[in-house]
């Protein structure tokens, strides 16, 4: 088996911020602009994005067999719910597409649009009655001009956590916080969390919603929270604090997508919005999943059976760290070095060793959370 790149502790952010593909392929110039700002010259609005580019992919077009299982007839709401969340699992082609629709400052101007593209398969790491947990895995080739293509690479991307009338939630405050908090019964009846990860499995943002299923619709909308900001706009900017928002998941015959409405957040000092002008601007996002077949996804297949005891691990450690303490802050670096870098380097040591020995991993993992942790009250 061909050994694929693996992202080194001094390219990790980079490959981070360019892994995914470019969004300015030539060939789809003409299709670029969903939402347009039709009197802005042209090139200063050309969407940002991925610098590399990759080959083209097989769209599957034909219904999935996890879409036949949602639309079967006489299922318990339950049941048709957890099946959407599952027909998320699979082989796809993620696009990604943003772009600020509105402002509310005065002078505003808006950005660049942004959008990108890469293929990732999404593995179930957990299926219980109450449980689901889906696993990203970036899976990326790239195309040079004279075409020809890189060896694989692959990359840990983020993690979705489902659960069934969740009545504890951890919710992100503001200052890479986050604070565990308790829902009524009432509150939580027939509903969903998703939890969202990043890469190095620690938390990104977490919220509620209900699955509604009309005819061959099935829908997920979450309820408005607050998110950090992305590496898509971290990199970038650094003009607000918190993106406030909803998610609506939508599963459909050959993938599925994620849309968001964001308001772009600022907060003062004591970290609240601020008082005179709290929102920037309203951004409008969709990621489409579309189930791929042919790609060659074996190196990530190869890296998550490797790894993925390390990162049960990781979530060990994590969830027993929020069960713990009302609120957890995640610091921004330590010694110079990034949690994700600290993380990765050890997965893939693990990844071309021998062995695994757990006790050491569990070690490690709990003193690096120590070390990129503050940690204050009881849950």
């Amino acid at each position: 088996m061909t050994r694929p790149l693996r992202a080194s502790l001094a390219l990790g952010a980079t490959l981070l911020a360019a892994a995914i593909y470019t969004g300015a392929a030539e060939q789809y110039q003409a299709r670029q602009y969903t939402y347009a700002w039709p009197f802005i010259e042209e090139g200063d609005m050309r969407p940002r994005g991925g610098s590399t580019s990759g080959p083209a992919v097989t769209l599957d077009k034909e219904p999935g067999d996890a879409w036949l299982a949602l639309r079967e007839p006489g299922l318990a709401d339950k049941e048709r719910d957890r099946r959407a969340i599952l027909a998320m699992a699979g082989p796809y082609r993620a696009s990604f597409d943003f772009i600020e629709t509105m402002g509310f400052t005065p002078g505003y101007t808006p950005p660049r649009p942004y959008q990108s593209w890469g293929t990732e398969y999404v593995y179930v790491v957990a299926d219980e009655p109450d449980f689901i947990s889906l696993q990203h895995i970036m899976v990326m080739v790239f195309e040079s001009a004279d075409g020809t293509v890189s060896e694989p690479m692959v990359m840990k991307h983020w993690r979705q956590d489902w659960r069934y009338e969740d009545r504890l939630i951890n919710v992100y405050t503001g200052n890479r916080t986050w604070e565990r908090r308790r829902l009524g019964a009432d509150d939580v009846k027939g509903t969903w969390s998703q939890a969202v990860y990043q890469v190095d499995d620690s938390p990104r943002y977490e919220d509620i919603g209900r699955w509604l299923h009309a005819g061959n619709v099935s829908t997920w909308a979450s309820e408005d929270t607050w998110r950090p900001l992305p590496r898509r706009e971290f990199s970038v900017r650094d003009d607000y604090d918190v993106l406030a928002g909803s998610n609506r998941h939508t599963i459909v015959p050959t993938g599925w997508t994620q849309e968001s409405d964001n308001l772009k957040l600022v907060l003062d000092a004591k970290g609240e919005p601020h008082a005179e002008q709290p929102y920037l601007a309203r951004e409008a996002g969709l990621n489409r999943y579309e189930r791929i077949s042919g790609h060659d996804f074996k190196p990530g297949d190869h890296y998550w059976q490797r790894t993925a005891p390390f990162w049960a691990e990781v979530r060990r450690a994590w969830d027993t760290l929020l069960e713990q303490h009302a609120k957890v802050r995640v610091k921004q670096q330590v010694e110079g070095q990034k949690l994700f870098e600290a993380m990765f380097a050890y997965a893939g040591d693990i990844e071309h060793s021998d062995s695994f020995d757990r006790e050491a991993a569990r070690r490690f993992v709990d003193s690096t959370l120590a070390r990129f942790t503050v940690t204050s009250g009881d849950p």
